[in-house]
C-alpha cells in the first residue's frame, strides 16, 4: 500500500467547486469551537446546503440537527470535528452514507482512514480548514459582509 497523497490545492478547488452541501460531524453551539465558526461562514457564504451531525443537540442557527449522518437527506462533502480516536468509526459512516468527500478539520490526519475512504472512492482532505480553504480560493471577497463575530482589534482612546 502506497503512502497517502494530499490533494493539490487545485484539487481541492475542484472539491470545494463541485460539492452541493456541506455536513458539519460534530457540529457545536459553542460560539468558541471551531465548528461553530466555520458553520456560520459556510451558512452566510450561501453556496452549500449546510447539515449537521451531533446526537446532544436538537437545532442549531434554527436548522434540524441530526443524530447520525445516516439520517442526513443529501451528504456530499463531510467536515469532521471529532477525537482522532472515533476516526474509523465516523470514516466508515461516511462511506455508507454516500458520501463525495471526507474532509478532516484542522489537527486531524489518520491515513488509515484516508486510505479507507479513499478505496471506497471518496476523495479526502486531511488537517485543512474547509473555511480558510474556501476563502482562499474565493479570494476572500464573496463574504466582504461576513462578521467573524472578532472584537476589532482598534483600541479606543480616553477622552
Amino acid at each position: 500500500m502506497s503512502a497517502w497523497t494530499p490533494p493539490t490545492a487545485r484539487e481541492r478547488q475542484a472539491i470545494l467547486r463541485r460539492t452541493k452541501s456541506v455536513t458539519i460531524v460534530g457540529a457545536s453551539d459553542n460560539p468558541a469551537r471551531p465548528s461553530h465558526f466555520v458553520a456560520t461562514y459556510l451558512l452566510s457564504s450561501s453556496r452549500y446546503q449546510v447539515n449537521f451531525v451531533n446526537p446532544r443537540l436538537k437545532t442549531l442557527f434554527g436548522r434540524p440537527v441530526y443524530a447520525s449522518l445516516a439520517d442526513v437527506p443529501e451528504v456530499d462533502l463531510v467536515s469532521v470535528f471529532r477525537k482522532h480516536d472515533d476516526l474509523p468509526d465516523v470514516a466508515e459512516e461516511v462511506v455508507k452514507a454516500g458520501a463525495r468527500t471526507l474532509w478532516l478539520q484542522l489537527g486531524l490526519w489518520h491515513e488509515p482512514v484516508a486510505e479507507r475512504a479513499r478505496e471506497a472512492g471518496l476523495d479526502v482532505v486531511m488537517n485543512r480548514c474547509v473555511k480558510i480553504e474556501h476563502a482562499r480560493f474565493a479570494g476572500g471577497l464573496h463574504l466582504a459582509g461576513f462578521n467573524t463575530g472578532v472584537i476589532s482589534s482598534r483600541r479606543q482612546m480616553a477622552p
